[in-house]
């Protein structure tokens, strides 16, 4: 799956308990709306409906319950963007700049998404981490 849809899945989800809400909704209607207007309306009722379970879950302690919509919206966006390739930047833009920004620390760790390349030549090295990374050369 796509890195870029598993945080958006992600964040989307955290957002849905914040006072981003009404435009983490709206920036990801709109996406439907532009590839797939047919189930925009119907999108808008399923995020409603998703807020509502989120908002419960983190009442009852339950991270079950946003772990597995996290899921569901993971797979809804991964289905879009499978139709609709021409809105990835969208959903990037989306997620650095309405959803991220409005979590916590610690929700933003679980959203992190980085890509990573490289391309060594004749006899070069090329290391990369996501994050720490300990090097011993002899």
């Amino acid at each position: 799956m796509d890195p870029v849809v598993v945080a958006a899945g992600t964040a989307l989800v955290g957002a849905m308990a914040t006072d981003a809400w009404q435009h983490a909704r709206a920036g990801v209607v709109g996406l439907w709306r532009r590839g797939r207007l047919d189930q925009a309306e119907m999108v808008q009722a399923d995020l409603a409906q998703a807020r509502t379970e989120v908002l419960a879950a983190r009442e009852a302690g339950d991270d079950t319950t946003e772990e597995a919509l996290a899921g569901v919206w993971r797979m809804r966006m991964q289905q879009l963007l499978r139709d609709n390739p021409e809105l990835a930047p969208e959903l990037r833009r989306l997620l650095d700049e309405t959803l991220t920004p409005h979590l916590t620390p610690e929700e933003r760790e679980g959203v992190t998404s980085i890509e990573l390349r490289a391309a060594a030549r004749d006899h070069g090295r090329v290391y990369q981490a996501g994050r720490d990374q300990h090097i011993t050369e002899r």
